[in-house]
């Protein structure tokens, strides 16, 4: 925090998310519309990204970027628990378990079949069945140890993972919206499952309530991609066994397992948990009236979004066009493939059983 690095990217990051905001709300005034008929998401990443491409201003804030688009997305993911009380986030939850479940199944078992037959080494088809079905870079990160992988393969990975989740990232909500208009929650569910970054998850979900006024699609969406994060616990020990090149892989130890479990998941519950205590009684805790408490739960609320805005910015603004270009043609679309089968699955899976199964946990 002492360089000064470190402090032109946030204020890069921070600068770049006012603009995006300023230009969201110039663009509806013009257009004479009540709402944002553009999310400040969406036009922070492209800001970011033509900055980042057209210019060197990004290079010389690198520390600072990636403390945003890191800490602080991961500050923004842990306050948007504040949205739910425990009880929905726990019936969001056990509702998007099933649909998580056979959409990673799947995706992971397209890699582990076709990927060594288009000619794919083993290493890289596993880094890309940890991000297309897991949670993108965290899990293929996660996962390279396991399988011997070299750097260069985990950087491939992870450029592959990253084209595919901007592509999905504005892609989706709009297909999520042609699908589930009338179940926003579907939606959520739908773009949980299915985009790899937590992320690019939530910049989904909050494109989807600017764009459709749909806010419980974001909540849906953050629960769902907690409970694909969490699946890390089981799938990344599995993936050394399917894609390793000796097939048996060392159980993990207790500190290795407590590595894979993302702080933010544990954060996001405790602060569901804390909205669930102050909305019951007269007083939340005692103390705060009821107007005061929600004026505090609007203010996390604003500042979770706050906070994902300025990561999203720091996203684009490490997004480089050139490093996009290096990645082969032949691992690359495959890698496009297997993130197509997570998404059709998902999609398929939630349009056919997402209502009863929301209707079977009470919502």
């Amino acid at each position: 925090m002492r360089s000064p690095a470190f402090w032109t990217g946030l204020a890069l990051a921070a600068l770049v998310s006012a603009a995006a905001t300023f230009s969201a709300r110039w663009i509806a005034e013009s257009l004479g519309f009540s709402g944002t008929p553009i999310s400040p998401i969406v036009l922070a990443i492209l800001l970011g990204m033509l900055i980042s491409n057209a210019s060197r201003w990004a290079e010389s804030g690198t520390p600072g970027l990636r403390f945003a688009s890191t800490t602080i997305l991961r500050l923004g993911i842990v306050l948007l628990g504040f949205r739910l009380s425990l009880l929905a986030a726990g019936k969001f939850t056990l509702a998007a378990l099933p649909f998580v479940v056979l959409a990673v199944a799947a995706g992971v078992g397209v890699v582990r079949l076709f990927g060594p037959r288009l000619g794919l080494s083993r290493t890289l088809a596993g880094l890309i069945a940890a991000g297309t079905s897991i949670c993108g870079a965290t899990a293929i990160v996660a996962t390279a140890p396991l399988l011997r992988a070299k750097q260069a393969e985990v950087g491939y990975a992870i450029s592959c993972i990253t084209v595919f989740g901007i592509a999905a990232m504005f892609g989706y909500p709009i297909l999520a919206n042609a699908v589930f208009a009338t179940r926003p929650e579907l939606a959520g569910m739908f773009l949980g499952a299915s985009i790899h970054e937590t992320a690019q998850v939530a910049a989904a979900g909050v494109m989807y309530q600017a764009q459709y006024g749909a806010p419980v699609a974001l909540d849906v969406a953050t629960v769902t991609k907690l409970v694909r994060n969490l699946s890390m616990l089981a799938l990344i020990p599995l993936a050394g066994v399917l894609f390793g090149e000796t097939r048996t892989v060392e159980a993990p130890g207790a500190r290795a397992w407590l590595r894979m479990i993302p702080w933010f998941v544990i954060g996001f519950a405790a602060c569901s948990a804390l909205r669930t205590l102050g909305d019951h009684g007269d007083a939340a805790f005692g103390v705060l009236d009821p107007d005061a408490w929600r004026r505090t739960v609007v203010f996390f609320r604003h500042a979770a979004e706050t906070c994902l805005l300025v990561a999203m910015a720091a996203v684009g603004l490490q997004t480089s066009f050139a490093g996009m270009r290096r990645i082969g043609l032949r691992p690359f679309l495959f890698g496009l493939f297997a993130a197509a089968v997570v998404g059709a699955v998902s999609l398929a899976l939630i349009a056919g059983f997402g209502s009863p199964v929301l209707d079977l946990v009470g919502y």
